[in-house]
């Protein structure tokens, strides 16, 4: 990878500042959730993976989980901005190596997931247009179109995408509680019961697989601290978007579960491995059905996008400190890292013609197969991350109660193990294949082949460019080493964040 490419100026160097307030972060996250596409999708795939009809405990469980690891999560946001979140958090707190190996991660996994969306999009809109506007065409075709809009609209400034998102977030929304509010009033046989709302409502038997799928729901609450360094007051709007995020997040998902439970009744399961694609919309004939196959169109184009833009702020904050080429650490003139987000375009145009040409299944394979690697993948970084946490404050605990820098993330730490190893357990239930298949060892084996090359490749930095190693996870202090030429003279200017990891 090269290196020594000259360090681009302060202007392209640098995210447009003070573009997004709490309410642009949070639909961005809202997006990247997808929360229609998840409760069409995560919700049915619950009941029928694990024949429980715990799955709204399940997914309030996770909440409390995430909320909790957020605690730590977003202490070391306001300490470190950086559009590389993950990244410079675990460079910071487990030093540099581990730091790159987990910058590798977080590229893969989101560009799966965010790849993986065109494997849904493209079948679902050759249908719709089919059996609404009599027009017949591929589903790549219709993936191409979405991708080059994607595409355009990375290009823009953010706070536009932003905007944009936020329409169709809050129309998704709607619709949602619609659905929800029609399931729970037409109850099967029995009525409804909250109940299943109970932790106490879960089994051992199936735990494992129920909250491995329920976190996979959750994936891209993550993303506010990507955003810090072109948010309006980072301090308040990280933490602000993040955890409003996970209690919408968490009351929609629950709510939507709960009324899938009481709709079907006890054909909920039966109902969910027959047919969960039609199962939330089925709730509610007619007009708001239609209206709601319509939005899940742009549920995922939403998401399409929003995991585009993240992708793109990860590859930028990499290309600034040159663990990537220096190109993608510049931005155009309206401040958007424009070399990172055609690169995220290009490998999303490889992954549609991959898959046509060698004949995918664009639900199964690209979207599905993809997004739940991406969503595990998310999840090592969660816990790896608040593992960095608690080293990060350990070293610096200074303005920081005891709570934040070491219980919370303490406990996620271990709870997040746990459920990262039942997800490693259960992972030919997540993909739906036979136990032994290639995939369940080849896909979460990605992972620790990338951790690998990223700690090989910082240490070769180590010994070849000194200097590029030494700005890996300080964010834009990373000029002022290259400047300098030493490590001390930014721990000099930085003091909060130059000095937390491993040197």
């Amino acid at each position: 990878m090269p290196t020594r490419s000259p360090a681009p100026s302060k202007v392209t160097a640098a995210l447009a500042k003070d573009r997004l307030g709490v309410s642009s972060v949070m639909f961005f996250i809202l997006a990247g959730v997808a929360p229609l596409t998840s409760i069409a999708g995560v919700v049915p795939e619950a009941y029928a993976v694990t024949g429980l009809t715990s799955v709204p405990a399940a997914f309030l469980v996770i909440a409390v989980v995430l909320c909790v690891f957020a605690v730590g999560y977003v202490a070391m946001a306001q300490r470190i901005p950086n559009a590389g979140a993950f990244y410079a958090f675990i460079s910071q707190g487990l030093g540099k190596p581990l730091g790159v190996g987990g910058a590798l991660i977080a590229v893969v996994a989101y560009n799966l997931l965010q790849v993986g969306i065109y494997g849904m999009i493209g079948p679902f809109m050759a249908d719709f247009a089919k059996d609404n506007f009599d027009v017949n065409a591929p589903w790549g075709v219709w993936a191409f179109g979405t991708w080059a809009l994607v595409t355009i609209l990375g290009l823009v400034r953010v706070d536009l995408s932003g905007k944009l998102l936020g329409v169709l977030s809050v129309i998704e929304l709607l619709i949602i509680v619609a659905l929800s509010f029609r399931g729970l009033s037409h109850p099967a046989p029995g009525g409804v019961s909250l109940k299943e709302l109970s932790p106490t409502s879960l089994h051992l038997a199936g735990l494992g697989a129920v909250l491995a799928v329920a976190v996979l729901g959750f994936t891209g609450f993550e993303q506010a601290p990507v955003f810090s360094e072109e948010a309006r007051d980072p301090r308040r709007t990280v933490p602000m978007a993040t955890f409003v995020s996970l209690g919408v997040i968490a009351v929609v998902y629950s709510a939507a579960a709960l009324a899938m439970n009481a709709y079907y009744g006890d054909q909920v399961v039966a109902t969910a491995q027959n047919e969960s694609s039609t199962m939330l919309f089925a709730m509610a004939p007619g007009f708001l059905a239609h209206l709601g196959r319509t939005l899940f169109v742009t549920s995922l184009f939403a998401a399409a996008l929003a995991f585009h833009n993240a992708v793109g702020r990860y590859m930028w904050a990499l290309g600034r400190e040159r663990v990537l080429p220096s190109v993608m650490g510049t931005t155009a003139s309206n401040g958007v890292p424009r070399a990172a987000s055609i690169t995220q375009s290009v490998l999303g145009a490889v992954a549609i013609l991959l898959a046509l040409t060698f004949h995918w299944d664009p639900m199964g394979q690209l979207f599905f197969w993809g997004g739940t690697t991406g969503g595990f993948g998310v999840l090592l970084l969660l816990m790896t991350t608040s593992a960095a946490v608690v080293r990060y404050f350990f070293k610096r605990p200074d303005g920081e109660n005891v709570w934040r820098r070491m219980v919370a993330p303490s406990v996620s730490v271990v709870v997040l193990a746990v459920i990262a190893g039942l997800c490693v357990y259960y992972y030919d239930v997540l993909l739906g294949i036979p136990s032994g298949s290639w995939p369940t060892v080849l896909l979460p084996g990605m992972y620790g082949a990338a951790a690998v090359i990223g700690i090989v490749w910082a240490l070769t930095l180590k010994r070849i460019e000194p200097q590029a190693y030494s700005a890996i996870g300080l964010g834009s202090a990373a000029t002022l080493v290259r400047t300098a030429g030493s490590f001390a003279a930014v721990a000099d200017a930085t003091p909060a964040t130059a000095d937390g990891g491993a040197r």
